[in-house]
């Protein structure tokens, strides 16, 4: 597969492909022919100016917002966008195999998205009777094990408004867990914290990324993407204009992503 900038794929055996991925919202193109790859544990981080399509980037992996062209590899199953005016037991059947696509692809938000009305262990609670169909009792040890694990133990039946900012994200980050997803999408999940809350959620997705997690992740934080990435992802005006390494990036020559990089950088 090739890019606009020529840069080399992972070396290791492609887990999540998109193939010709486009989108758009009304007359706008969002996403133009979108070809990408993404290896078994890799942290793969999208990196570009507002606008540019990375957050539909990620809600097109895991159909939240459905391709309009292409398709979408996983584990080598693909999927694309189906519809029928007429079938009603196909539409159902399709849904049935996008919650499972879903359930294998977690992701978290930047804007948290839990429930005010359920504790932090009912947030996670949710999930697990919802997409894998476990037992109250079952689904509640899940979702205490899954909170002690970002360090909310002792936050368990505590509600949504007696939480950090930084401890919403963490439930969050707890529920998507929870389901033992194959890939994480992380969608700005920084950046509607406070400066002081935001190394705590970086210092849990480096925790992922160490324990083998494949990810793909979009940030503005550029000294987590230097460090935690396989490969940087640049995008512009809804296409690809570079894939490389941290190091491959740094160093580029490509005048958009040079500019864009002494902008947030300075």
């Amino acid at each position: 597969m090739t890019f606009e900038s020529g840069h080399e794929e992972s070396s290791k055996p492609t887990f999540l492909e998109l193939r010709g991925v486009s989108k758009s919202f009304g007359e706008h193109k969002v996403l133009d022919q979108i070809n990408l790859t993404v290896a078994e544990g890799e942290v793969l981080v999208v990196i570009g100016p507002s606008g540019s399509g990375k957050s539909t980037l990620l809600r097109c992996i895991n159909f939240i917002a459905a391709p309009d062209e292409g398709e979408v590899i996983f584990e080598g199953h693909s999927w694309k966008v189906f519809k029928s005016k007429f079938n009603f037991v196909a539409n159902r059947k399709y849904e049935k195999k996008l919650t499972i696509l879903r359930s294998e692809i977690g992701m978290v938000f930047q804007n948290f998205n839990v429930f005010p009305h359920m504790t932090a262990a009912q947030n996670v609670v949710l999930g697990l009777t919802k997409v894998r169909k476990l037992g109250k009792a079952e689904a509640r040890l899940a979702a205490v094990a899954a909170l002690s694990q970002v360090g909310l133990s002792d936050k368990v039946d505590q509600y949504p408004e007696k939480l950090s900012g930084g401890q919403k994200q963490r439930v969050a980050i707890a529920r998507a867990l929870a389901l033992k997803p194959k890939v994480m999408l992380f969608d700005e999940a920084t950046s509607s914290l406070d400066p002081e809350l935001v190394n705590g959620i970086l210092e849990e997705m480096r925790r992922l990324a160490k324990a083998g997690m494949t990810m793909v992740v979009v940030t503005h934080e550029m000294n987590f993407a230097f460090q935690v990435a396989s490969r940087i992802v640049f995008m512009d005006q809804g296409r690809i204009v570079e894939i490389g390494t941290p190091d491959e990036i740094k160093r580029t020559t490509e005048p958009r992503t040079r500019s864009f990089l002494s902008a947030i950088l300075n």
